[in-house]
């Protein structure tokens, strides 16, 4: 039996959108590790004020990508700076379509001078892939799924364990004997522990201190219990699925933007490669914004902060959209927080909300009608109130701006995308995005 293709999916559909959307879509957690330890509240304040332990060896969708021609490749289809990319350092990498739309970003970590590994979303791995593949480059790829799609279930190739907070360095050192050699943010050294090699990548969230260690899955158990033990005087606690997906609200990082490939007819093929129960055909769009252009959805990577990230040193596909749209940046990425009082009578219908989580488009507006969309919303405890990554329009970007967002969940194109639904609307402050000073101003500054 053939699998279907992401083409199939949309064809049967009759559109993306019919395809992509679910309104009240259930949220992505990362799978395996519990929903939570402590609480989420307790762990969300654990990598602000003392040390916390996140364990990302399950959700990860690792891609290897190596041979003579690997860099050629990743530089014909990234925005990204090649020239000083070093052995062991990581970047985000930026691939886009020819009209400049972002596909997604991943995490891409030069482990020799032929060799990648490309981590996170698979959006971008797929993209990489196909186009290595078609291109004829002299490549190979090597996957390792996350662990909810891995055939066969089975153990994961690598683990990766962050540590992050203002108490991390102590950790560390409690750890390894000693601090680790002095390392750049997102470069990374290697480490050992007790004949154990793995290597150590110089990483923050939320504006904290941290690393994020990375080895073989052999050594993930001993790996995991040192830092547990060396914890317990320290108070580390260990961070669940449900507080492991706020932090990038508080950083800035807007996660799985929607690709920008499902209208481009030189794509086809492309969507026929794609599998429908792939990212592309299932990662769900909702909320109080809806159109039936799936190309409203699309995102420049400019508007969601790349714009330092990207470099015309080189040709890559989708350079000239880019360089076009460089001087014409029609939104920008900001933060919203949420009137307290609006989150507990709205969300929370008159009580503590509790935990919120949503990836949901919810429509921004002012008193002259649409403004902006959030992108992901979550309640932020250390903060009091809930927080929204948001794409706002330029004008309307200035800190201190107020606004209002529509809480509610459109119900697809039975309805008219216009129509008032009643929906109520909670009150919002606009402010920088990342929105931690630290994480503003210091170690997001070169990423």
């Amino acid at each position: 039996m053939t699998t279907p293709s992401l083409q199939d999916g949309i064809d049967k559909a009759g559109s993306p959108i019919e395809l992509l959307w679910k309104p009240g879509a259930e949220p992505w957690t990362p799978e395996v590790v519990e929903r939570e330890y402590a609480g989420w509240r307790q762990e969300q304040n654990a990598w602000h004020e003392g040390v916390a332990l996140l364990n990302l060896s399950h959700h990860m969708y690792d891609m290897w990508i190596e041979g003579p021609d690997a860099t050629r490749l990743l530089a014909d289809h990234g925005a990204n700076n090649f020239e000083n990319f070093a052995v062991g350092q990581a970047k985000q990498y930026i691939p886009v379509t020819k009209d400049g739309n972002i596909v997604t970003d991943g995490i891409l970590a030069r482990e020799a001078e032929h060799k990648y590994l490309l981590s996170g979303v698979p959006a971008a791995q797929h993209w990489v892939q196909y186009h290595g593949e078609r291109g004829r480059y002299d490549v190979s790829f090597a996957t390792d799924p996350s662990s909810a799609f891995r055939p066969g279930g089975g153990d994961p190739t690598l683990f990766r364990y962050q540590i992050q907070g203002p108490l991390a360095q102590e950790l560390v050192e409690r750890v390894f004997g000693g601090p680790l050699p002095r390392t750049k943010f997102f470069h990374s050294a290697a480490v050992g522990l007790d004949g154990r090699a793995f290597r150590a990548l110089r990483h923050g969230m939320a504006g904290q201190a941290g690393f994020e260690f990375i080895g073989p899955w052999e050594h993930a158990a001993y790996v995991h219990e040192a830092f547990l033990k060396a914890g317990e005087p320290l108070g580390l606690v260990q961070v669940g699925a449900l507080a492991y997906t706020t932090p990038s609200v508080e950083s800035g990082w807007i996660p799985s933007p929607v690709p920008g490939i499902y209208t481009d007819p030189e794509l086809l093929e492309y969507r026929r490669h794609l599998p429908l129960f792939g990212i592309e055909g299932k990662r769900p769009l909702s909320g109080s914004h809806f159109s039936e252009d799936i190309e409203d959805y699309y995102c420049s990577p400019y508007e969601l902060g790349y714009g330092k990230m990207i470099s015309f040193n080189h040709d890559f596909l989708g350079r000239d959209a880019l360089m076009k749209a460089r001087d014409d940046v029609r939104r920008t990425k900001v933060t919203l927080v949420f009137d307290a009082d609006d989150v507990r009578e709205i969300i929370g219908r008159g009580q503590d909300p509790g935990f919120h989580l949503t990836y949901a488009r919810h429509r921004v507006e002012n008193a002259t009608g649409l403004v902006g969309v959030t992108m992901q919303t979550a309640s932020i405890d250390p903060v009091g109130t809930v927080l929204s990554l948001t794409l706002i329009d330029t004008e309307h970007a200035e800190p201190g701006t107020e606004v209002e967002v529509v809480w509610g969940e459109h119900p697809g194109s039975a309805t008219d995308p216009g129509a008032d639904l009643g929906f109520p609307r909670v009150r919002a402050t606009v402010r920088p995005a990342p929105f931690n000073q630290h994480a503003r101003t210091l170690y997001r500054r070169n990423a």
